[in-house]
């Protein structure tokens, strides 16, 4: 389809493929924040088109994976409550809790739904008054401005049993985090295009200037991010460290500013444990005080619980950008999608799912038949 297929020509690709090799001269590497653009590079093999010298390495950019064991855990006691509908994207549905999942809850009887849009749970709460609905507000600042929405519109409508379970994460805190951890080896990033269309790139500025690494807003197709590899290497060799937007048909440098001012309405920006990472300060959102009664944590009165990510899973490894999914011993074997140790195997976005879909086969038979 034109607007789609432009955007993954493998002639272009060769072209960007060479121009790349023109201008390295020094090993570098450089990591994509969103699992979306790290899906497109192993599906269509764009790493394989890079220069020797380039590494692409997997960050935190899956809010499914990201999301703590512990929240999991405050997910399945609410949706395991009798009267309660809870309602989720289907991703979320089989990420791994303690001992069970939410599709487990669901098979054992509880009212387990999936929804599109967190105003299609609003719509279940509205059609529902003698039962509380409880949606599970997960993801980056790409889905705060629905989520707020949902609950703006509840408070407006005199909702009152609906409840979102928040599990927002913000982008930068985690560029930051990683950056300044002793076993960082990253030295420029592709930042993801959908958050930077809602936000804006002027988050970014200060830590381009503050830890001297390039960002380059990109997109996702095979060509965006093999021409956001470019600009990102292109300013290392050239001693660059500054932001620089390759995704210019979607993204402005100030973002979109009545989403983010719904944003700030709705929630504040708060404290956040990353699954596999630890808390990362000021790095979440959570909900207005004059907000606070669609809390689910709150309505439901959930204590602080914690657990143990499984020994032999290293996700948060991979989520760090240290290591890759084949370096894990129970990669393929004992994590599968049918039986996954980690949240990195489950999602439509997580760093190991795409390995085990897209690279059990040759690598460079895939990039050879990924872009036609």
């Amino acid at each position: 389809m034109k607007f789609i297929d432009e955007y993954r020509d493998g002639r272009a690709a060769a072209r960007f493929a060479q121009a790349l090799k023109k201008i390295t001269t020094k090993p570098w590497t450089i990591m994509e924040v969103c699992g979306g653009q790290t899906h497109a590079i192993v599906k269509f093999g764009v790493d394989e088109l890079l220069p020797s010298q380039v590494t692409l390495v997997h960050g935190p950019g899956c809010p499914v994976c990201v999301t703590p064991l512990e929240l999991i855990e405050k997910a399945i006691e609410i949706a395991s409550t009798p009267g309660v509908i809870f309602c989720s994207f289907g991703d979320m549905l089989r990420v791994p809790g303690n001992t069970k999942d939410l599709l487990a809850v669901k098979a054992a009887g509880g009212d387990v739904r999936i929804v599109y849009s967190p105003l299609d749970a609003l719509k279940i709460a509205r059609e529902n008054p003698d039962r509380q609905v409880v949606f599970f507000a997960v993801g980056f600042e790409t889905t705060a401005p629905a989520n707020a929405m949902a609950v703006f519109q509840a408070s407006r409508q005199g909702i009152h049993n609906f409840s979102l379970l928040v599990s927002h994460v913000l982008v930068p805190p985690a560029m930051e985090a990683i950056l300044s951890s002793s076993t960082n080896r990253v030295q420029g990033f592709l930042a993801a295009g959908h958050v930077c269309t809602v936000m804006g790139y002027t988050e970014y500025e200060p830590i381009a200037a503050k830890y001297r690494v390039p960002i380059v807003v990109t997109g996702f197709e095979p060509l965006d991010i093999l021409q956001g590899v470019y600009m990102c290497v292109r300013q290392l060799e050239e001693g660059r460290a500054e932001i620089e937007n390759q995704y210019t048909r979607a993204v402005r440098r100030e973002g979109n500013s009545p989403a983010q001012g719904l944003i700030r309405d709705v929630f504040r920006i708060v404290p956040r444990k990353w699954r596999g990472i630890g808390e990362i300060p000021q790095s979440g959102l959570g909900l207005q005080p004059k907000y606070a009664e669609y809390d689910a944590e709150t309505r439901f009165g959930l204590a602080a619980t914690s657990f143990e990510e499984p020994r032999e899973c290293i996700s948060g490894l991979i989520l760090q950008g240290v290591k890759k999914p084949h370096d894990c011993p129970a990669f393929g074997t004992v994590c599968t999608p049918e039986h996954p140790l980690g949240a990195t195997m489950v999602s439509s976005e997580g760093a190991c799912a795409a390995y085990y879909r897209y690279r059990r086969r040759d690598s460079r038979q895939q990039a050879a038949g990924g872009m036609q």
